[in-house]
């Protein structure tokens, strides 16, 4: 993965976001202007300035840091799932910030991305696991590793207190 290649090199995130965001933007910058040529428009209002601010620092640059600060933690396949959090964070921003109506047919739609998003994880079928059959060992969790071996700590405990 494109994040962890940066980690192994001991670049921090936010220097790998940083040169992301900055180059994307140089390597734009020339195609903007020959297509919009905002010379020519006239200059945009404060709350037109704020808002375009707005969009940068939080939905772009805030976006990156934490997505090189996730593959330190999370396998490829959760960080995938974040994508499907997009329509949620939407719907939720637009009624928050600017008074959008959230009808049923939003919150349906949210409880079966959050329902699918459950279900992709596997969180539910160990619990649903658990609950039929006590003595099964999770997959994962604090006493397992991400293969599903007991931890170490408890392999070294004698058989009589296991």
């Amino acid at each position: 993965m494109f994040g962890r290649r940066f980690r192994r090199m001991a670049v921090p995130p936010l220097t790998v976001a940083t040169g992301q965001v900055t180059a994307s933007s140089l390597l734009i910058l020339p195609i903007a202007l020959v297509v919009d040529r905002p010379w020519t428009l006239t200059m945009p209002g404060p709350t037109v300035w704020c808002a375009v601010l707005g969009a940068a620092l939080l939905s772009t640059a805030l976006t990156y840091i934490v997505f090189f600060r996730v593959p330190a933690t999370a396998r490829a396949t959760n960080i995938s799932l974040v994508t499907f959090l997009i329509p949620v964070s939407a719907i939720l921003l637009g009624a928050l910030a600017l008074g959008e109506r959230l009808d049923p047919h939003h919150i349906v739609g949210m409880a079966l991305i959050a329902a699918g998003l459950a279900a992709i994880d596997g969180r539910i079928l160990d619990c649903r696991i658990r609950l039929t059959f006590p003595r099964a060992a999770p997959r994962y969790g604090p006493d397992r590793d991400r293969d599903g071996a007991a931890a170490a700590r408890d392999q070294r405990q004698p058989a009589s207190t296991k």
